[in-house]
């Protein structure tokens, strides 16, 4: 009898952190510094709006013109990211992130952000998964 596929929920992070659009760059800056992530939800009050990344941060960082203090999310953030059910199935999450080279995926339940998949999550199901297959 084969075990049944696991969904999204029971890799993802839960509750993760996230950043308001008109907060600054510094802000996000600390943020990921502080909790050693890399990706951050970009919200508008309670929307999910967008992703920001570190990379995004660095690329702004690169720019001379780009005063962390003053520069503000909404400048930065990617607009439409992708976001999949709680309940979507783990390798449909994997294969979509893989193929569009996406390093989060945002995980909704009824409009409202729950949790993010990110590569470390990936990388977690998959020791889990090979674990299981040779115990």
């Amino acid at each position: 009898m084969s075990k049944a596929e696991p969904n999204i929920q029971k890799y993802m992070t839960v509750l993760p952190n996230s950043i308001q659009a008109k907060e600054t760059m510094k802000t996000a800056l600390d943020i990921m510094s502080e909790h050693q992530i890399r990706h951050l939800p970009v919200m508008d009050g309670e929307e999910v709006v967008g992703i920001l990344s570190d990379r995004d941060l660095k690329m702004a960082s690169s720019i001379r013109a780009v005063d962390p203090q003053t520069t503000l999310v909404a400048d930065l953030y990617h607009r439409d990211p992708y976001k999949v059910d709680s309940d979507a199935l783990l390798s449909e999450v994997a294969e979509t992130m893989a193929e569009k080279h996406y390093g989060s995926a945002l995980v909704m339940s009824n409009n409202k952000l729950v949790g993010i998949f990110t590569t470390v999550d990936a990388c977690r199901a998959l020791h889990d998964i090979i674990l299981q297959r040779h115990h």
